[in-house]
């Protein structure tokens, strides 16, 4: 089923690909086989993260950019990670509910994506996901991240440019003189830029990227304006995005997404093993009512069940 399914990824089937999709969202067996089959044919994507507070206008200039990529030629893919429903446990938002104009366009594959409770404004099989379009031999995949706050800076780990998206009058002046969106942003975008104070965001992200001075050879980033909502300045971020990935080199930021990919992977299949071969059935619960009633700390019982589990723990972690 696996090779099947991998064959219609790369064949570009559409239900192919929303299978594969829902496989890896699954994270079985199956996964990992669809994964090990899709792996050598990936690597030629370039994936956009588009990220931001609600209500920034992300998904209606994620439709401009992809009218703008179509444009050239270019195939699409967008991940847009939603909440999750909780009746459904699916997504809040539906994909023709975003993007309806590109709903029929072979040239581009729309899949929402529900966060499943995990934080950094991602679902966990976003990067999966990424790999399955880029199997399919999409040229740009664009991930549009839930909305965030200065925390939930996942996408950097993911997208090879990482695009912050603010507006003016709703507190971002303040937000974005906070390390974490500024440590992330490839490209700032001021949305909703004919309204009232958008020149003042724009000041305000001027003088705190003075403050994060780079060297003469590092890359600054740019400040675009945007009404994404009639497509002014969508040309500029095409042009601002062509720059960096000029400037930049990919592999560093690639090599970024694999070390965090294994690491997610590592513990992710640490737990499962811990859950599985380790505890006995009800025993995790057992363990959590003795940390709430302060009867036990969570590093005694993490490195006790490692210790089951017969990992070799490299010191103390106790230890003070």
């Amino acid at each position: 089923m696996t090779a099947g399914l991998a064959e219609r990824v790369i064949a570009r089937d559409p239900r192919g690909i929303a299978r594969a999709i829902s496989c890896v969202e699954d994270e079985g067996a199956a996964c990992a086989g669809l994964v090990r089959a899709l792996f050598g044919r990936t690597g030629r994507a370039y994936l956009i993260g588009i990220t931001g507070p609600p209500g920034a206008g992300k998904s209606t200039l994620v439709d401009r950019l992809i009218t703008r990529y179509r444009r050239d030629g270019f195939t699409v893919g967008v991940l847009a990670i939603d909440p999750t429903s909780p009746f459904s446990g699916g997504a809040v938002l539906g994909d023709r509910l975003r993007m309806p104009s590109h709903a029929t366009d072979a040239g581009v594959f729309i899949r929402s994506m529900a966060t499943r409770g995990h934080l950094g404004g991602l679902a966990r099989a976003t990067a999966a996901a990424a790999l399955v379009l880029d199997a399919a031999g999409t040229d740009l995949v664009i991930i549009e991240t839930v909305g965030v706050g200065q925390g939930e800076v996942d996408i950097v780990r993911i997208a090879d440019v990482s695009i912050v998206t603010l507006v003016p009058g709703a507190g971002d002046e303040v937000q974005a003189l906070k390390a974490g969106i500024m440590e992330i942003a490839d490209i700032f975008i001021v949305n909703k830029a004919d309204r009232e104070g958008s020149d003042r965001l724009v000041a305000a992200l001027e003088a705190s990227l003075s403050l994060h001075a780079a060297g003469p050879h590092e890359w600054r980033p740019p400040i675009v304006q945007t009404v994404a909502t009639s497509g002014l300045g969508t040309d500029d971020v095409v042009a601002a995005i062509d720059r960096f990935r000029a400037a930049s080199s990919a592999s560093g930021r690639r090599r970024l997404r694999n070390e965090y990919q294994l690491r997610e992977r590592l513990a992710a299949r640490a737990i499962e093993y811990i859950e599985r071969d380790v505890l006995a059935a009800g025993e995790f619960d057992t363990i959590l009512d003795q940390i709430a009633a302060r009867e036990l700390d969570p590093y005694s019982a993490a490195d006790e069940l490692l210790r089951r589990a017969g990992l070799k723990l490299g010191g103390d972690s106790g230890a003070t």
